[in-house]
């Protein structure tokens, strides 16, 4: 690459990607900001339900639901429901692998129904040829609580009408900034293991009234119980997605650096050698010039001695 012109657009070239990586990775924290602050102004809500559930098992430790584990089984029959949270697109290094390999493992294993959210998934899903629900169609951008409640309700519906039998989310958990964990949760059934009492938690001195029943409460909170627990996989994903695209950004645009400090170098010893040879055409054409005039100072010497 000796030709300057050529490494001075290549810098430029190198420089407009610097800025696109630069204004990708603001983009992507202001992402992660606003999410978690919509996440954190509803945990609340969420963690007054899951409050409530323990509440009733602190109640009636022998209640029967449908949303329970029957005694004794944990290998039930029938599919299994998995939901499976992806990006809709790429530049995020390997936020999508981690979780799109579990998956793929999972499919091997038992008779499955993925659900897939983010359109880079359904496009691995398309690529491996996996069976996935195709009216399924969601995005992981910007998720809201009205797209868990969505979820929610179609994935209950399967669950009360027997075609799965246990439903599973697969996730992206953010470790810390630059570590994060592929995960596998079970949303249904519930085990009473999930709701422990903790042993700091005040006794109830004074029953509670639960009207029609117990069973029934605790079926009614079972969605709201769901949509948290979807809304806070969406949002501690996107995150994880946000916080993947801020490092890959920073990685290009270290990486760009590297480039234009390579660059600036060539081009420095480019134009070092133009100029170089610049004064040695002219140190050259001087002499030359020199040696010309001597040569006819010479002559005309010669020609004044010969008159003479």
């Amino acid at each position: 690459m000796s030709d300057i012109r050529e490494i001075r657009r290549h810098m430029e070239s190198v420089r407009d990607t610097q800025k696109v990586t630069g204004a990708m990775h603001m983009i992507a924290a202001t992402k992660m900001r606003h999410a978690k602050e919509e996440l954190d102004s509803t945990r609340p809500y969420f963690d007054a339900v899951r409050n409530e559930i323990k509440r009733v098992f602190r109640v009636d430790t022998n209640i029967e639901s449908r949303y329970l584990y029957p005694a004794g089984e944990h290998d039930l029959p029938g599919a299994y429901a998995y939901v499976v949270i992806t990006a809709d697109r790429g530049l995020a290094g390997t936020y999508n692998q981690t979780v799109l390999k579990e998956a793929e493992r999972l499919s091997k294993e038992h008779e499955s129904m993925f659900f897939v959210i983010g359109e880079f998934g359904r496009r691995y899903f398309q690529s491996k040829e996996l069976d996935y629900e195709k009216d399924f169609v969601f995005s992981a951008q910007n998720p809201t609580l009205q797209r868990a409640r969505v979820i929610t309700a179609r994935l209950l519906n399967l669950y009360q009408e027997g075609r799965v039998s246990k439903i599973f989310v697969i996730y992206t958990d953010l470790v810390s900034s630059v570590a994060q964990q592929a995960k596998l949760r079970r949303i249904l059934p519930f085990h009473r293991g999930d709701f422990v009492i903790e042993k700091k938690e005040k006794e109830i001195r004074h029953p509670f009234i639960f009207y029609p029943s117990v069973a029934q409460v605790l079926d009614n909170m079972v969605e709201s119980y769901m949509t948290g627990y979807i809304y806070s996989a969406l949002v501690d994903s996107f995150c994880c997605e946000q916080s993947a695209r801020m490092n890959a950004m920073d990685e290009a645009s270290s990486n760009a650096e590297e480039i234009l400090t390579d660059l600036r170098r060539t081009y420095n010893h480019a134009r070092q050698g133009k100029i170089t040879k610049e004064i040695t055409e002219i140190s050259s054409g001087a002499k030359a010039l020199a040696k010309r005039h001597e040569r006819k100072e010479k002559l005309n010497q010669e020609r004044n001695t010969r008159k003479k």
